[in-house]
């Protein structure tokens, strides 16, 4: 991991191509949650105290290379206003001559990058007119890491690059977690399917020594091994796989965790009546029940597993999170793991968007050691995959 930071880099009188994620969700052309404009604040701040001059690259929703003016960065204005407490100068027609125009530390903030076809296509006309327009490169995003995109990859092999604060803080939590964490380590991965989770699972059963499986993934896990889970969501087609990480993981001598008990319903809706049952390989659910939460008994299993753990990794829910009482696993033990957190037992890395919702939801994304917004990059890191946007900075 040998990229530069800010602090490696003489800012003074640069002009410096930030690239941050910005891409808020909106609704009526309003913010509905600006935790990432916050969360760059930092950057911003400490290039412009080094006299630096913040030049932002961004985008904004999926445009697909056209311009579309409800994705116009130029609404996020006024918020990064508020944010940095100072002007920002924005433009969709750049130059270096009217950059050069603007103060030394102005910050300036360029049109949504995704409305040119160019970026996402990584064309090096693109990514050459961008490095005329500053002196330094420095990648605030990670969660655009697993794009080869001109701003994130073509820039950086032009300019001197580092990276940003967030990124920084990201990159050494991930490091923490997976590549050199406190033993013993496990993980928490949960979600539908396992099909979405399928590299996740086979890089993790050999890095670390629990790994507890919930929500839908779990039902296939357990039909594989003959269960009969009903109407339950889960992937027969992936039985043989399922099998196969479990083999994987008793040669690794990584522990794997499933359900021993679970909520069941035959209806999917809120506080629909419900009762907890076992589940083991002989489990026979009539074909219109099915699981849809992790029981008392197994949470409190994975509680007692992060009594022992000193790092622990989480993406995805324990059930359905979303609808009452089937967010009752998946609240019970986020809470358990931020106690620990706070009590200095525990160091906990969390990542994934539905995992940031359970855990806003259990009230405890302040509470764990760093939790990150970024979806598809965090997932890829984790995969044990390369970023693009990564090895750029090296």
């Amino acid at each position: 991991m040998n990229w530069k930071t800010l602090d490696d880099m003489e800012l003074n009188g640069k002009r410096v191509l930030t690239r941050v994620d910005i891409n808020v969700p909106m609704e009526n052309g309003h913010i509905t949650d600006a935790t990432r404009i916050e969360r760059i604040a930092t950057t911003i701040n400490d290039i412009k105290s080094k006299g630096g001059s913040p030049i932002l690259l961004a985008h904004l929703g999926r445009p697909n290379g056209k311009v579309n003016p409800k994705l116009s960065l130029q609404q996020l204005v006024p918020t990064l206003e508020i944010t940095f407490k100072c002007p920002v100068f924005f433009t969709d027609n750049p130059s270096r001559d009217w950059i050069n125009e603007k103060p030394s530390d102005a910050v300036i903030l360029l049109e949504n990058m995704r409305f040119n076809e160019m970026e996402e296509q990584n064309t090096p006309a693109l990514a050459q007119f961008l490095a005329t327009l500053g002196d330094i490169f420095c990648n605030d995003a990670f969660s655009t890491c697993h794009r080869s995109h001109a701003s994130t990859v073509g820039v950086a092999k032009l300019l001197p690059s580092c990276a940003g604060h967030l990124m920084q803080i990201e990159l050494n939590a991930l490091k923490s977690a997976l590549s050199n964490p406190l033993r013993p380590v496990g993980a928490v991965v949960g979600g539908a399917k396992v099909s979405s989770k399928l590299e996740l699972l086979q890089n993790l059963v050999k890095k670390i020594d629990t790994l507890v499986i919930g929500g839908g993934m779990a039902n296939t896990f357990l039909a594989a091994q003959g269960a009969e889970l009903g109407s339950s969501l889960q992937e027969p087609d992936l039985h043989n796989i399922a099998r196969s990480i479990l083999a994987t993981a008793d040669a690794e001598n990584c522990r794997i965790i499933l359900p021993r008990d679970g909520r069941i319903s035959t209806i999917f809706a809120a506080h629909a009546p419900n009762k907890i049952i076992s589940l083991n390989t002989q489990t026979q659910l009539k074909p219109d029940e099915m699981v849809l939460d992790a029981g008392d008994k197994t949470t409190e299993d994975i509680i007692t597993e992060f009594r022992s753990l000193k790092t622990l990794i989480w993406n995805g829910p324990l059930g359905a999170f979303e609808i009452e009482p089937f967010n009752t696993a998946t609240m019970k033990a986020s809470k358990a793991a931020a106690a620990f957190t706070l009590s200095g037992s525990l160091i906990t890395v969390a990542g994934g968007g539905d995992t940031v919702a359970a855990l806003n939801q259990a009230g405890v994304v302040d509470e764990f050691s760093y939790v990150s917004t970024a979806g598809g990059a965090f997932l890829e890191w984790m995969e044990g995959k390369k970023l693009p946007g990564i090895a750029a900075l090296l």
